[in-house]
């Protein structure tokens, strides 16, 4: 089964630099997006074979969720354990055997003024998983908004203490992947410090490949021997991130 995950940044604007020639070329079972920043009705995307499925944040032009399946969820929940939350962050599509949930994690800001919001975020989402695991295994992808490790980082020393870098967030990562949660691109490229799945829009940051890996796809730990493949293609523009894709039997 191939998964894709991609932080599109607008999808309308994804749209206009490609996004359909990219989904239709990598031709996934269930493709996720992230922060598509728009409203019920304004987007028509004719997705032959896909069912597609929605979370919009309140506030116009700001973040928001997708899914697109060719399979048929048992159920489809949006926010956490079915709550609707005003920024759309979370959908979770339950299968027979499995969930998927793809989730935009809180930024903390620059300033790091909305990271205490952040860390009470992250607690309710690490039990909220945590319930699902103990059901069936879990498949998780989207923009966390965290670069785990330092070379998860191009300048990992001058961003340290930045948000998306902090010791705090770091450490939230850390206690998920601890307790029964694979990174599946680290499980197949351990020690890779040049792939990214964040650049800056500033000039020439990507071609010099000055990034940041904040995308993941994260699954339970039981499941691992069932992986087939992580990717970052960092070759797809469109967005100021990367789709990362996933091979898995499951």
């Amino acid at each position: 089964m191939k998964l894709v995950s991609w932080n599109v940044n607008g999808l309308r604007a994804a749209v206009r630099k490609g996004f359909l020639d990219y989904f239709n070329e990598v031709d996934a079972d269930i493709f996720a997006v992230q922060e598509i920043k728009l409203q019920e009705g304004q987007i028509d995307l004719e997705l032959e074979g896909y069912e597609q499925y929605w979370n919009y944040a309140e506030k116009k032009g700001y973040a928001g969720t997708a899914v697109f399946t060719k399979k048929t969820p048992v159920q489809v929940t949006y926010g956490l354990d079915g709550e609707s939350h005003p920024e759309g962050r979370i959908i979770t599509l339950e299968f027979e055997n499995y969930y998927f949930i793809t989730v935009y994690v809180p930024n903390s800001q620059r300033s790091l003024a909305r990271l205490p919001h952040r860390m009470e975020w992250e607690d309710q989402f690490y039990k909220y998983i945590k319930e699902l695991d103990q059901q069936k295994p879990v498949i998780l992808c989207g923009d966390m908004n965290v670069a785990h490790q330092t070379i998860d980082v191009k300048n990992d020393k001058s961003n340290h203490g930045n948000s998306g870098f902090t010791e705090e967030e770091r450490g939230k990562m850390s206690r998920l992947l601890d307790s029964g949660f694979i990174d599946t691109l680290r499980h197949y490229h351990p020690d890779r410090d040049d792939i990214f799945t964040w650049w800056s829009y500033m000039k020439t940051v990507r071609e010099r490949n000055i990034g940041w890996r904040i995308d993941y796809f994260i699954v339970s730990d039981r499941i691992k021997n069932q992986l087939q493949d992580a990717q970052a293609h960092t070759d797809i523009y469109g967005s100021d991130h990367c789709p990362i894709y996933l091979g898995i039997d499951i």
